[in-house]
Order: structure tokens, then sequence, then C-alpha cells
């Protein structure tokens, strides 16, 4: 009787995500940032048509009053707060030139610029949050309980924090390891991809080392703990994240750091142009209507927008394109970098096994097609890994499966099942080969699959070996075109930063053209890694996807994650997150950031040249305040005009030339 293949849940569903973290998350109005936010955006734009509509000033506005309250007192609390500690800020400057302007009758110019820095702080509360809510997760992977054994015997559960080191635990077949520890006893495979991204489970026996909050297989272990909870690896991957996170080096754009000074000497000057008139005997009036009219001309305004617009059209380019850049300081950071980490599985491979190779060995009298059907017929009522990708494997030929009866799986070997009244068995070479000439040439095989970095399983038909399946996680199909696109835009070779045995990650390496490979690192590992080439002036770019890649996006000068394979903590950590997996997009973004950047360049020569004649028309003669606001206004319009032409297609086409080169 045949059977029909039944749908698996998908790489990243819900039901297999089950090495996941349950998902933490913030709700957006939780945040006093972003309900003040959103409060002056929806005041702004019920005020902004009745404005537009000819409506009485009584009408909107009380409405640009409550959207400059609601949106610029905290921007404002905290400028005045870092005014006490002799630091000028950007938000108060922005707010004293939001009031500027409605103090001469831009009223609305000041609440869209009110609306937008309120709208920045709360995307910026929110992505902290999110951070600390994935962070907070992970210590989730860590059941809440553990068996521990007594010396008399007897079993008992209690709470995983308060297993000793030297306590001996059980861990039953499907459950999570309480503790870093090492088996003493039983034999199991271990899914442990969480801490360090191998795609397969790992087989464990006695001697091996076990991590807190992987999964345990089939088998039963008897496992003694050789870490406190505190001083697990699961735990130091939490505390990393938090402590690169926060000794990070406070980002800034560029021109905020210009503008710090800038602002300043705009304010000392706007204050001596009103003084040193009136001490000279002026007029009151016109000395006030003169350093109001130098304030105008003056303000960071066109600055700011100098720098905004470029890269925030920027980051809508990308995201177009399927590469979420989280802000504008990421955006200006990418185009920075100038060396290239990446991981190994989920990043450059899709991260699922997949048979690669059927092979059936002569005499079995098997086509490829018979012998995956045989295998997967075996392997149908199995949830390991290998299983289903020899079930996918058989689905994708669109093969019919007959019924399997008598399913029995032993860990570390394989299944034995009965199929149309014979016995087929389906695991590791190793395990179920003797002297035979038949097994011989299985072993030839074999060695054959391995030194190509498969993973070699043999299919055994009433005891006789009839063939073997090579299985391997899948390279990415644009990776060798990415290794080398990021080689060229940096001037240095990427270098392979991988949980995996160094073999497997040798060979990935060659196919894509690296040839600094670091295997079998623990998360530890990749973050010293990463500071290496950080301490040797270097600024580096990581990409990576799982649990144990997330200390080192956080510690990298930028890090980017991929987004269907990657981890939560993996992608509330990143910078930027490659939302559709496409490789071929990350060199792009950063040479689209590199052109944002010359935008920015050209912009703040277009505002300085505008800045400098209106100043000194302002000081030399007479300028007319109304001539001296369409100046002003006239010099915002024209660089943002400009920045906005990063929003065509065509800037994203070019990215992607020069991200090719």
């Amino acid at each position: 009787m045949s059977s029909t293949l039944i749908e698996r849940p998908a790489p990243g569903s819900a039901a297999a995500s089950a090495g996941t973290a349950p998902r933490r998350r913030t709700r957006v109005l939780a945040l006093p940032e972003a309900r003040w936010a959103a409060a002056a955006t929806v005041l702004f734009l019920i005020a902004l048509p009745l404005q537009l509509t000819g409506a009485p000033a009584w009408a909107w506005g009380p409405l640009y009053a409550l959207a400059y309250a609601t949106g610029g007192w905290e921007p404002a609390w905290a400028g005045l707060q870092a005014l006490k500690e002799k630091t000028l800020d950007v938000d108060l400057l922005m707010i004293v030139a939001a009031l500027g302007a409605a103090a001469v009758g831009q009223v609305m110019d000041g609440a869209l610029l009110i609306v937008i820095f309120a709208t920045s702080g709360a995307l910026e509360a929110l992505a902290t949050a999110r951070t600390a809510d994935s962070v907070r997760g992970l210590l989730d992977l860590a059941p809440a309980t553990a068996t521990r054994l007594l010396d008399d015997g007897t079993e008992q559960s209690l709470p995983t924090a308060e297993l000793a080191v030297g306590d001996t635990v059980l861990v039953r077949p499907g459950e999570r390891v309480g503790a870093d520890g090492r088996v003493l006893d039983g034999a199991s495979e271990v899914d442990q991809a969480t801490i360090t991204g191998e795609p397969l489970p790992v087989p464990k026996a006695a001697g091996d080392e076990v991590f807190a909050g992987t999964l345990n297989g089939t088998g039963a272990l008897r496992v003694r703990v050789e870490r406190d909870a505190s001083d697990s690896v699961i735990a130091r991957i939490v505390a990393m994240v938090e402590e690169a996170s926060e000794t990070k080096a406070p980002t800034q754009l560029f021109i905020e750091k210009v503008e710090q000074r800038y602002s300043i000497g705009m304010v000392i000057a706007t204050l001596a142009v009103f003084a040193v008139p009136l001490a000279l005997g002026a007029a009151f009036t016109g000395s006030l209507l003169r350093a109001m009219t130098f304030m105008i001309v003056a303000s960071p305004c066109a600055v700011v927008l100098a720098t905004m617009p470029p890269l925030l059209s920027a980051i809508a380019n990308a995201g177009r394109h399927g590469v979420l850049v989280k802000s504008a300081v990421v955006m200006e950071r990418l185009g920075q970098i100038d060396a290239v980490a990446l991981d190994k599985t989920g990043t450059l491979t899709e991260g699922t096994p997949r048979v690669t190779d059927i092979r059936p060995l002569p005499g079995s009298d098997l086509t490829e097609d018979e012998l995956l059907a045989l295998a997967a017929a075996a392997e149908h009522p199995s949830e390991h890994p290998l299983a289903r990708a020899v079930v996918d494997a058989a689905r994708t030929h669109a093969l019919s499966l007959a019924e399997a009866e008598d399913f029995t799986s032993t860990p570390g070997v394989g299944v034995t099942a009965t199929v149309d009244g014979r016995a087929v068995t389906v695991g590791a070479p190793t395990r179920l080969l003797d002297d035979t000439d038949e097994a011989t040439l299985a072993t030839t095989v074999a060695t054959e699959l391995e030194q190509d970095g498969r993973t070699a399983v043999l299919v055994t038909l009433d005891g006789v070996p009839v063939g073997l399946l090579g299985i391997a996680d899948r390279l990415r199909p644009d990776a060798a075109a990415t290794v080398t696109a990021l080689a060229a835009l940096t001037g240095t070779a990427p270098v392979l930063l991988t949980g995996d045995n160094p073999r497997a990650a040798a060979r990935l390496a060659a196919e894509v053209g690296i040839t600094d490979v670091r295997a079998g690192l623990l998360p530890q590992d990749k973050v010293t890694a990463v500071k290496e080439q950080e301490a040797a002036g270097r600024k580096v770019l990581v990409l990576g996807d799982g649990v144990n890649d997330a200390p080192a996006l956080a510690a990298a000068h930028t890090g980017i994650a991929m987004g269907r394979a990657g981890s939560d903590l993996a992608l509330e950590t990143a910078d930027a997150v490659v939302v559709r997996d496409e490789l071929a997009t990350v060199p792009a973004v950063v040479a689209l950031s590199r052109r944002a950047r010359g935008f920015v360049v050209q912009n703040l020569v277009i505002a300085s040249v505008f800045i400098t004649a209106l100043a000194v028309w302002d000081l030399v003669a007479t300028l007319p305040l109304p001539l001296g606001v369409l100046g002003h206004e006239g010099s915002t319009v024209i660089v943002g005009l400009n920045g906005l032409r990063l929003l065509r297609e065509a800037a994203w086409t070019k990215a992607s030339a020069e991200g090719r080169r």
C-alpha cells in the first residue's frame, strides 16, 4: 500500500521552530516615546489639510500647538538635561529651530520638524526594546527544570538554576539539556545549532560535551554538570550581546558631530549680531530683526536636511529590494566597512540538509529513484533532519512510497523498517557495515562522499548494502559572487567564522573562494575573531543568522542578519536584515551606502553656499526677513530633492553594478 507524502512544517514555521526561543515582543504603543510620537503625528495630519484648505487659524493653530507640545517636550527636556552637562544636544537645537520657524510664521515647517524627530526617537526606543526582548527570550531556551539523579538512584525534579557542579542529570528523549556538562552514559543525537550553528544533530556518547538549551534526540543521556547555570554557554551568549550593545561606541551621524560645533558657533554668532549693534546704539527692533533673520538663514535645519534625505532615500530603496536597514546611522556606517566576516550555515548555505547524491551499488539492481524510494519509505516516520531530507527528495522526485511497518530508531545508528515485506535499514555506514565484499565497496563510496563534504547514509536491504545517499547543506546560488564582490568593495578577502567541523567548512570555503577559514568556533570565539580585526583598525561587517552569531553581530562595526533563516536574537541584534535571504543584495547595499555618503557631501556644499551667501548679505547689508526665509527654505528644498534622487530604481541598479565589480 502506498502512503501519501504529508507536507512537513517548513523550516522556520512554528512547528519547525522548536529550537528557537519563545518570541517576546514589546508592543509599539507600550513605549511612551511611541505614544507621544503617534499623538504628534495624528495632530499634525489633522491640522495640515485644514491649513492647506484655507480654514481659519483658530481651527488649525491649536492643533499645531498640541503637536509641538506632544512631540517636542521629551527631546526638549532631554536637551535641557544635556545642557546641564555642558553639552548642546542636537534635539534641543531642532526644538529651538522649530520654535524659531513658528515665530516667523512657518508653523507648519516647525511642526513637521517636531514630528520627524519624535518619530525618529520612537523608532530608536522600539529597536532598543526589541533587542532586549530577544536577549531575555534567549534565556528561555534553557529548560526551567531538570531531573537530578540522587545517590540512591531516585529522581528529583528541581529548577535548573539550583543545579550544582558535579550533579548528575537525566535528559530524556526530546528534552532540552538543563546544564553544560559531559555525558556519563547513554547515546543520542543532540541538535546544538543554537550554540555552534551546525546544520545536523551531533552524535553524543559517554565523554562528549553537551550544552544547556540544546535539544536531545531519541536517546536518553546521563550528564554530569560541569558549569553553573550563570556560567553556561547560553548565559554567556546573553552576557556578550548585552555587553557588546552597551560598550559599542555611541553612534552618531558624521553631520551630528560637526553640528555640535556648528550650532554652538551659530548661537554665539546670533547673540553677537543682536548685542553688538545694540551696544553701538542701534535700535532694539532692528537689531532683533537682524539677529532673527541671521538665526533663520544660519540655522542647522538645512545642514540636517542635507544629510537625512540621501540616507533615508537609500534606506527606502534598499527596503524595496529586500534589505531592511534599521537607521540612518547604520546606512552611513555600512559604507565605512573595510573587512567582512561570514557565517557558514544559514548564511552562505541554505541551512537545510538536502540529498545531493544517490549512489546505487553495483549488483543491487536498483535505479536511483528506486533506491531513494526505498530509503524514504523507511525514513518517513522519522523526525530526524536527515530523514526529512530523504523524504523531501522523494517528494521532489514525485515518488510513491510503500507503507513502512515495524519502524524502529536507534540513536547514533539509524532506522529500520519493513517495506513490502523486506527489512530496510538506513543509517551511518560506520555502524552498519561488516567485512563482506559488499561492505568494502560501500565503504569506498562512503569515503568518497565524505571527502566531498557530504554526510554518507547507507541503505541496506535484508542486511545487504544496496546503495548510499550523500546529504549536504546546499550552497546559496549567489554565495560565490557575493564573496567576490565584498572582497572587491573592501579590498580584503572575507573570513569564514563557523561552529561547523573543519572539513565541511574548508570544502565550502573552497567553493566560494575564501582562504581564511576558522572552524569549530563557539560564540565567544567569533567575538574574539571580530575584536582582533577591529583592534587592527578594521571596520568589520559580520553577516550571520543564528543565536550563536548574535554576540559577533553586536560586537561588529556593522552586523547584517539573514531574514528568513535568522533567529529572533540575530534579527534584533543586527543593524540590517536581508529580508529575502538574497546574498547579492549585501554588496549592493554597501555600494548604495557609499553613494549616499557622496550625495551628503554634495548637499553640504549646496547648503553651505546658501548659508554663507545669506548670512553675509544679512551682516553686510539688510536682508529682508521674508527673503531670508525664502532663501533658507529654497536651500532646504534643493538639498532635499537632490537626496531623493537615491529613491530611483537607477540608484539601486548602479549600486548593484558597483557591488559586482
